[in-house]
């Protein structure tokens, strides 16, 4: 009878141990691929290290498009993570996607999370945010873009970074009159050349505050200032003032290669520069174009937010909080803005980045902070809400394509452009009602 008692007093602490053991799994799809995939790795088997009560399972799913794709069959599917990485102009529709989200701020509440919006910088914030002020998704790789510039070719060609339009142009010829193949390449140039340009001049892009104020929004970007400034450029085509090198980040070999002694395009390139390029680089703010603005008024984010699906127990949404609370500590935030070259997301792993002596070490890695925070965001220049703005982006950047080409002017470039994106924001609209 003793042995018997012995054994059931056994195999319940048996169970216990296995139930106290048992981890909850959380499932992180995301679109990091290569080191930053190895970094993304790294913080979650970090948060798992760090309790014994959740496990997050991060799983890389292709491009920002295709892993924002992944995620929408999958929650058709009730098959979907619960949290997924989504890029700033998926944004309206994550928001049109009924039913499908569980706003990041209300899930932190009902987790019983501590969580304090006045902790994170308001540039980036206020992307994700309702008209009402509730924030929707965790900002988590957030940057803007910068003037790269190699350091060594522009003091051997006796010039200085440029700080407007009209000095990139004399940098650009000095470079290629000391040898240089080109002066100035940029990627992503619906978001620099556009979206950016517009809101560092204090310029819409579209209607109804850029579509913050509702979905039945129209484009206002093909204006006279944005077709001369993108006429001045492709006139920089003749004598490789100024070269086209492809969509995304696929002309970043012409800077880190020492073809190109300017580059515009996300400060999260820091890592790879570093890598890659052999010359001494920097980087600077975006150039004010003097003919519309006496001083430039804040840039716009990109990279990607990371969304809280709904549909799943509240044990997970649990952990998902606590998770959230994890990655958005000064330690995490500092250590990834450091390796990658995105904005810290809290004023707290800035002032933790300034203590550790990072931006004296790093001259100008605190650029892409200083341009979101420059001024206070306006309606112009506190980002951008479309719809369908994924594939208006491909449309942009055919226009442009056939405007460097020299097949078009930019105003017929960019009337087409937001012709056929006035189009695509009109088939949103009715889909989202």
């Amino acid at each position: 009878m003793a042995f018997k008692s012995i054994m059931l007093s056994v195999a319940a602490l048996g169970v216990s141990a296995g139930m106290s053991f048992a981890q909850t799994e959380i499932n992180w799809w995301h679109a990091m691929g290569g080191t930053n995939g190895e970094r993304v790795d790294k913080i979650a088997a970090d948060f798992n290290a760090s309790q014994s009560d959740y496990k997050i399972v991060p799983s890389y799913k292709g491009n920002y498009t295709e892993t924002m794709t992944a995620a929408v069959a999958a929650f058709r599917a009730k098959e979907h993570p619960h949290l997924v990485q989504v890029f700033e102009v998926g944004t309206a529709t994550m928001m049109a996607a009924k039913g499908a989200i569980y706003p990041v701020e209300k899930m932190m509440a009902d987790a019983g999370e501590a969580f304090d919006k006045s902790d994170y910088l308001p540039a980036v914030i206020s992307y994700y945010q309702t008209p009402d002020g509730e924030l929707l998704s965790m900002p988590f790789n957030s940057s803007t873009p910068v003037l790269w510039y190699n350091a060594d070719a522009l003091s051997a060609a006796g010039v200085e970074p440029p700080k407007t339009w009209d000095e990139v142009k004399t940098a650009a010829q000095a470079l290629v009159n000391n040898g240089m193949n080109c002066g100035l390449s940029f990627g992503w140039q619906s978001w620099v050349m556009i979206e950016n340009y517009s809101a560092w001049h204090n310029m819409e892009v579209g209607s109804k505050e850029n579509g913050f104020a509702g979905f039945d929004t129209e484009f206002t970007f093909n204006n006279d200032k944005v077709a001369a400034r993108l006429d001045d450029v492709a006139s920089m085509t003749e004598g490789n003032l100024f070269k086209y090198g492809g969509r995304r980040g696929d002309s970043l070999p012409l800077f880190t290669s020492g073809e190109c002694g300017m580059w515009m395009n996300s400060s999260a390139y820091y890592g790879s520069i570093k890598s890659q390029a052999e010359f001494n680089f920097g980087q600077t703010m975006l150039p004010l174009d003097t003919s519309i603005a006496d001083a430039p008024q804040n840039s716009i984010i990109g990279g990607a937010t990371l969304w809280a699906l709904a549909g799943h127990d509240s044990e997970e949404y649990k952990g998902l909080a606590q998770f959230m609370t994890y990655l958005s500590s000064p330690e995490v935030q500092a250590w990834w803005h450091q390796e990658t070259g995105y904005v810290p997301i809290t004023t707290a792993a800035y002032d933790l980045s300034k203590e550790q002596g990072f931006y004296e070490s790093n001259p100008g890695t605190d650029t892409a902070i200083l341009q979101l925070s420059l001024n206070a965001p306006t309606p112009n220049s506190r980002g951008l809400r479309f719809g369908n703005f994924v594939q208006v982006r491909d449309v942009i950047n055919e226009e442009l394509e056939a405007l460097w080409a020299g097949d078009k002017s930019a105003a017929e470039a960019l009337d087409a452009a937001a012709e056929r994106g006035n189009d695509l924001l009109r088939k949103f609209e009715r889909t989202a009602k």
